[in-house]
This record gives C-alpha cells, structure tokens and sequence, in this order.
C-alpha cells in the first residue's frame, strides 16, 4: 500500500493537491507584487496620510484623537481597498501576457491550485501592507498621547499633581489605545480581502485589466449603497414592480453590504463592538470571499486557454 503513489505516473502524481505548490504559487506572487512600483507608491502614500494626521490636530484632547483615529483608518481603508483591487487585476493578465500561465499550467499543476496561489498572494501582501501601516499607526497615536501627556503637565508646578490633572491624564490614556482598533483593523483587511477575490473573480471572464478595475470600483460603490437598495425593497415593496423588487433583491444578495465593514466612526468614538457583530461581520465577509473564489474558480476551469 505504501508504495502505491511511488508507483503512479508523475503526472498523475502532480494532480493531487498540494499545499507545497500552492506556497510556493503564493511566494512568488508575493514577491512580484512587492516588486511592482504600484505597491510602493500606495503604501508611501498611505504612510505619509497617516503621518501627516499626526501634525494636522490642533483640537481639545479628545477631539484630536478621534480625529486621528478617524485619519488614521480612513487612510488605511482606502489605500488597503486601491492595492487589493490594483494587485488582483492585473495578475492573471499578466500571466497570460507572459505565458507565465500556460508553463504553470503544463507542469501539470491544477488551476484550483493556481488561483488560490494567487489570491493567497494578495493576501499576504495586504496583510504585509496593513500591518506597516498599523505599526506607524500605533506609533504616532502613541506619540500625540505623549505630547498630549507633556503638554498639560508643562503648566503644573515641580513635583505637583492634582487630582484634576491625575484624572484627565488617566483619560488621555483611555482614549488613546482601546481594544476597539484590533477589530476595526482586522475588518479593514477583512474589507480588502473581500474586494481582492471579487476583483480575482472579475479577471477570470474580463477581456483587460482597466475594465476589471472599473468593474470592481462600481461594484465598491454600489457596496456601499446597498443599504439604500435593501430599506427601497422593505418599506417601497407596494409601489415597486416584481422585476424591481427581484432585481434590487439580487444585488442585495450578489454583492456584500461593505458598510458593515465601515464601523471607523464608532470606533474611533471608543464606541465598543459587541462580539456578536465582530462574528457576524467577520462571518459575512469570509463567505463571500469563499463564494468569490469558487465562481471564480469555476469560471477559470471552463475558461479556454
């Protein structure tokens, strides 16, 4: 029995699958990407926003963070959302533009294997990017808590501390590091995630790379006016005729409602997520990743190369 799969055709062989080609497909992926000045030019872009917010505050204590909190995420949000959507579209054209794809492809590896090789990729590189601007993140909010701290001490006599000013210091701190900014983080690459395996599965069937990016910025903005469509199915179903309702209801269903991922506001007003919302969310965005994928995947399959 153990000397059956020695005994089996390599070519046979490489049909299995293989979480080693499929490390190895998200390596070199990674790697690329690193390599393409887009990414560079996104991620210094999105450093040097969240850097300047730093310098931009010129409030009350908590008016300052929140709004650096608010500058922070926003920031990171949108630049995680551009580098998902910009690295996803142009990897399979690639590919074939570089018949990089036909030598993998007649190894022989999977296409199964070879897609979700690339959208690991991606998401390595999000996760890479993300993580940079988390850490700058963390270290300008610490060093405005500082400056905030230094600032309302100055004016204390040597050796003095009233109760009034041990109060507001201990409330600088609160305001500053809460537990809110790890699921607030975490639902941002959640967000961008979601966006890279829907802009993977547009690439599949999409004729170039400028039309699958402007496919996956329509489809970002109609995920954020989603909630409009679904309250005009609930409270305009009498007025509406059945092919609205069901087309409305399609999209509805079809493409995620990203707002559930949008909760900066709330967070960067120390407002707490409940871990019934966290699970749901994260839940959320996780199966439309995988559903994107499988279309994806299935479409690839039937694709003639």
């Amino acid at each position: 029995m153990n000397a059956l799969p020695n005994a089996l055709p390599s070519a046979t062989r490489h049909q299995y699958f293989s979480f080693a080609r499929i490390g190895a497909i998200a390596s070199n992926t990674l790697l690329e990407l690193i390599r393409l000045k887009v990414f560079y030019f996104i991620l210094i872009f999105a450093l040097v926003m969240i850097s300047s917010s730093f310098f931009l505050v010129k409030l009350s204590f908590q008016a300052q963070f929140q709004v650096l909190k608010d500058v922070a995420l926003g920031a990171m949000s949108i630049f995680t959302w551009l580098l998902a959507v910009l690295s996803t579209a142009m990897l399979l054209p690639k590919d074939i533009e570089d018949r990089t794809l036909y030598t993998i492809l007649a190894k022989p590896v999977p296409r199964f294997e070879y897609l979700l090789g690339k959208l690991l990729g991606v998401l390595l590189l999000l996760f890479v990017a993300l993580s940079l601007m988390s850490v700058l993140f963390v270290v300008v909010l610490y060093a405005k808590q500082q400056s905030a701290i230094a600032e309302l001490t100055a004016h204390a006599a040597p050796g003095a501390m009233s109760a009034q000013m041990s109060a507001q210091i201990q409330d600088i701190l609160s305001q500053t590091f809460t537990w809110n900014l790890v699921p607030g983080i975490i639902f941002i690459y959640l967000k961008a995630a979601l966006c890279a395996s829907l802009t993977l599965l547009l690439s599949t069937f999409a004729s170039s790379t400028i039309f699958t990016i402007m496919v996956s910025v329509v489809l970002y903005i109609i995920g954020h006016v989603q909630p409009i469509a679904r309250d005009y199915i609930m409270h305009n179903t009498q007025g509406a005729s059945p092919a609205m309702i069901i087309y409305l209801s399609l999209i509805s269903l079809l493409i995620p409602d990203l707002t559930a991922f949008s909760l900066v506001d709330d967070i960067a007003a120390g407002t707490a997520i409940s871990t019934i919302l966290f699970v749901k969310t994260a839940g959320m965005g996780a199966v439309y990743i995988v559903v994107y994928f499988l279309v994806g995947y299935f479409v690839f399959w039937a694709k003639e190369l």
